[in-house]
């Protein structure tokens, strides 16, 4: 996650993506629908392109091209975001993700999600999620904080304080409603299950 994909390893990432896409999403039927339909897909791979610049210093060009995919895709991922593997960002419309935001591995967020800042500063001002993070439709996670492993994000909510791993959030401003639940040992991880 803290440096950009090769472009081998970028387009392995894509394809990871597409698999998930049609293993976890019950309208997606055919890789080339999900090839040429998602702007999730779209956005993650103009992001790839789009971060290797940000990180070689070109930072114009990297934002113009995170513009440009903003408007074809309607989510705006900042160059300097750092995005872990197999992102799936279903629906996609209105999704905002920061400059210093960072994104585990294996994140589902929904549309209209925000990873937004509090500050003017020049430093860490978005938040983390880790890994197998769910982040339901209309969400705002606000300021450096941390989203730990498998916590949930119900739809809506606003989450200004770091969240516990396994939590489940909900409400303006977030709370927990759920106790931290601690993993099974064959547990299985159920796409949106309990936003």
């Amino acid at each position: 996650m803290n440096e950009p994909l090769t472009f081998g390893e970028a387009w392995r990432d894509l394809g990871e993506v597409v698999d998930r896409i049609l293993r976890e999403d019950p309208a997606a039927r055919t890789r080339l629908e999900v090839w040429l339909c998602y702007p999730a897909v779209h956005a993650l791979a103009g992001h790839r392109v789009a971060h290797a610049l940000w990180a070689r210093g070109q930072r114009l060009l990297a934002r113009l091209l995170s513009q440009w995919v903003r408007s074809l895709t309607l989510i705006e991922i900042h160059p300097g975001a750092r995005i872990g593997r197999r992102l799936f960002i279903d629906h996609g419309a209105a999704v905002v993700i920061g400059e210093t935001a960072e994104i585990g591995h294996d994140v589902l967020i929904y549309h209209q999600v925000t990873l937004g800042g509090v500050s003017s500063e020049r430093a860490k001002r978005h938040p983390t999620l880790a890994d197998r993070v769910v982040v339901g439709a209309g969400a705002a996670i606000l300021g450096d904080i941390l989203v730990g492993e498998e916590a949930r994000i119900g739809a809506g909510s606003v989450v200004l304080r770091d969240v516990p791993a396994r939590a489940r959030v909900v409400g303006i401003p977030g709370r927990i409603t759920m106790p931290v639940r601690q993993p099974e040992a064959a547990e299985t991880f159920e796409l949106g299950a309990g936003i």
